[in-house]
C-alpha cells in the first residue's frame, strides 16, 4: 500500500485554517494525528488532493480542568493524573485507545471525529473492487443492509461516550465564526455512517470544554473489544453519576461502538433522578438502553451478542456508580 501525492499545507493559526479551508473548498481533509486518516488513504478511502495539517496550530493545544484543545497527544492526556481523576471516565476511556504508540500520536479531536468503520469500507482497493464498491466509498450500496441507501458504517472512538457522560462541550471555528455546542449536538441524529457530524463544511474543532458540575463525579467507561491490546471497540459504556444511598441525583449513560454514532439515553435516566435504584430498576433500566442500541453485522462480534453485552456493561457500570458514590 502507497499514499498517493497531495498537496500538504501548514498553518500556524486558526484563521489561517479557516481561510485554507474555504479557499479549498472541501478538496481536503484535516490532518491531527494522523493515525486513522493515513492508514485509510493508503488504502485509497476517500482521497483529497489537499491534506491540512494542524500540528502548528498553537491555539489547539494545551488542556485544563475546564478545556482540552483538539490536538492535544492522547498519551498526554493520559499522563494528566489530576484531569483524569477529575473524570473518572475520560480516564477510563483514554487507557483503552488502541496502543501507547498510537495515543502517543493520536489527538483528542481525532479521536472524537474518528472515521466509522465496517468491514465493507476498511479494506484495500483491491478487495473492496472485487466485492463491488459500497455507499461509503466509490459505490451505490450497503453491504450489510442492503436493501437499504444508507450507510450502517459504526462509530469507534472511545472518547466520545466517556465525555457525553459527564455533559462536555465542544468549540468549533468556521467561516461562521466560533460556536460552542454540547457534545450531544455534535453527531447528527438523523444523519448515517457517512453523514454523522453536524459541522459546518470545514469547520474545525478546537476544542473540549468541561463541565464544573460534574467535576469529581464518580464514573467510568467500559470497553467490549476482540484484542484487548489495540482493538477499537465493539462496544463502549460510559456512566458517569451520584448517589445517596441508592438514590440517584444525576445519572448519565451513553454507548458508542455499536451504531453509526455514539448516544447518550437522557429519557431514559432522567425519568430516575430523585428515585431509589434497586437492582431490579438498575436491571429495567439496562434492559431499556439495551433495546434502544441496535448493532448490524458490520465488526468482528455478532450484532446479538453486542447487543446482549450493552445490558450487562451498563449494569457494571452503574453499579460502580454507586459504588462510589458510597466511597
Amino acid at each position: 500500500m502507497h499514499l498517493d501525492p497531495f498537496e500538504l499545507h501548514r498553518p500556524t493559526s486558526v484563521d489561517e485554517v479557516v481561510d485554507l479551508a474555504r479557499r479549498l473548498e472541501g478538496r481536503f481533509d484535516y490532518l491531527a494525528g494522523g493515525t486513522d486518516l493515513l492508514p485509510n488513504y493508503k488504502m485509497h478511502l476517500n482521497l483529497r488532493p489537499h491534506l491540512v495539517a494542524l500540528e502548528d496550530v498553537r491555539e489547539l493545544r494545551g488542556r485544563s480542568l475546564d478545556r482540552i484543545g483538539a490536538m492535544e497527544r492522547l498519551a498526554d492526556l493520559e499522563g494528566d493524573a489530576a484531569l483524569l481523576a477529575a473524570y473518572p471516565p475520560l480516564g477510563d476511556a483514554v487507557r483503552e485507545i488502541a496502543t501507547p504508540l498510537v495515543r502517543a500520536s493520536g489527538t483528542v479531536g481525532g479521536n472524537l471525529l474518528v472515521e466509522t468503520r465496517c468491514f465493507f469500507f476498511n479494506q484495500s482497493q483491491f478487495w473492496r473492487q472485487s466485492l463491488g464498491f459500497c455507499l461509503k466509498a466509490d459505490g451505490d450500496r450497503c453491504h450489510v443492509v442492503p436493501q437499504q441507501k444508507t450507510c450502517y458504517a459504526t462509530f469507534s472512538g472511545d472518547l466520545a461516550p466517556a465525555l457525553l457522560a459527564v455533559e462536555a462541550e465542544v468549540e468549533l471555528a468556521g467561516a461562521g465564526g466560533r460556536r460552542r455546542l454540547p457534545l450531544t449536538a455534535l453527531y447528527d441524529a438523523e444523519g448515517d455512517g457517512i453523514q454523522r457530524l453536524t459541522l459546518a463544511p470545514g469547520e474545525l474543532l478546537t476544542a473540549v470544554h468541561l463541565p464544573a458540575a460534574t467535576r469529581g463525579q464518580p464514573g467510568t467507561y467500559l470497553k467490549l473489544r476482540v484484542r484487548p491490546s489495540y482493538d477499537f471497540p465493539e462496544l463502549g459504556v460510559a456512566a458517569s453519576g451520584a448517589f445517596d444511598g441508592d438514590r440517584v441525583l444525576r445519572l448519565r449513560i451513553a454507548v458508542g461502538g455499536a451504531e453509526m454514532r455514539p448516544v447518550r439515553h437522557d429519557g431514559l435516566t432522567e425519568a430516575l433522578v430523585g428515585e431509589h435504584l434497586s437492582d431490579d430498576r438498575l436491571r429495567t433500566l439496562a434492559e431499556a438502553v439495551q433495546r434502544a442500541t441496535r448493532p448490524v453485522h458490520n465488526t468482528f462480534l455478532l450484532p446479538d451478542y453486542r447487543r446482549r453485552l450493552v445490558s450487562v456493561y451498563v449494569r457494571r457500570a452503574v453499579q460502580r456508580l454507586r459504588e462510589g458514590s458510597a466511597g
